[in-house]
């Protein structure tokens, strides 16, 4: 099996960045509009499945809620249910419980288990954005209550998260899926808020490739072995985070 090392220098194209170059891209660029996924971009590892995981052992979802999506998960993982069905379903699951409760377990879980694994160069860079008058979006496949929460720490409201999202209504999570952004549904979520002309998107997996197509300009950050192949392909910048905030 090859390294990551070794897939890189099979792919002679590829436009791989060391850090402060990767950084003066970004800000010489002057984007107007930048768009980042989260989990893998700007935070090391899968907070959504990790949040799943992490509210069965808590006792948020029930027993019987939990047995059933992790036999889902497992069958996720054999390729027998889709990338967009299993991100809708992580959401539904929480169906019936409150939306204050949602976003506490959120907050704890972010704290805990995300918090040291965001990318530090990620924040500085996304500060110097903010001040130079970037509009700066996130979009995911996980669940808003956790997308939101993590990307508070990049000075991201709300309103510019797209994430897999259900109706609450009365305060209380319902199964009525609003959005569930993967794949092209990215590019599509984009479309819908009138951002379909990013200037930078940054993304670090296949399920990126859509909406980083948008972009004038875009930056495969950690990517997969399948996003290296098509950012080479198409002679995209690659950046790979060089620490976590809690160290090298």
């Amino acid at each position: 099996m090859h390294s990551k090392t070794a897939e890189i220098e099979e792919l002679p194209t590829a436009k791989i960045l060391r850090q402060e170059a990767f950084t003066s891209s970004v800000l010489e660029l002057q984007p107007r509009v930048a768009v980042f996924d989260c989990d893998g971009t700007l935070w090391g590892g899968d907070s959504g499945s990790g949040f799943m995981l992490w509210t069965m052992e808590s006792g948020l979802l029930s027993r019987n809620n939990s047995d059933w999506l992790d036999a889902r998960y497992r069958q996720y993982h054999r390729g027998e249910v889709s990338e967009y069905t299993m991100c809708a379903e992580m959401v539904q699951i929480y169906k019936g419980i409150s939306e204050h409760e949602m976003r506490e377990a959120a907050r704890e879980y972010f704290r805990l288990h995300v918090e040291k694994n965001i990318f530090a160069e990620m924040l500085p860079l996304l500060k110097k954005l903010h001040e130079g008058g970037t509009e700066i979006w996130a979009v995911s496949s996980t669940n808003n209550w956790v997308v939101e929460e993590g990307v508070s720490r990049f000075g991201i409201p709300p309103e510019r998260v797209i994430a897999a999202t259900v109706r609450v209504e009365h305060g209380i999570a319902t199964e009525e899926i609003l959005n569930v952004p993967t794949d092209e549904g990215k590019a599509e979520s984009l479309r819908r808020a009138n951002r379909s002309t990013p200037d930078a998107v940054f993304g670090n997996s296949v399920h990126d490739a859509a909406m980083l197509r948008l972009a004038r300009q875009p930056y495969a950050v950690n990517p997969t072995e399948a996003l290296l192949r098509i950012a080479a392909e198409s002679g995209w910048n690659v950046y790979h985070p060089a620490a976590l905030v809690t160290g090298k």
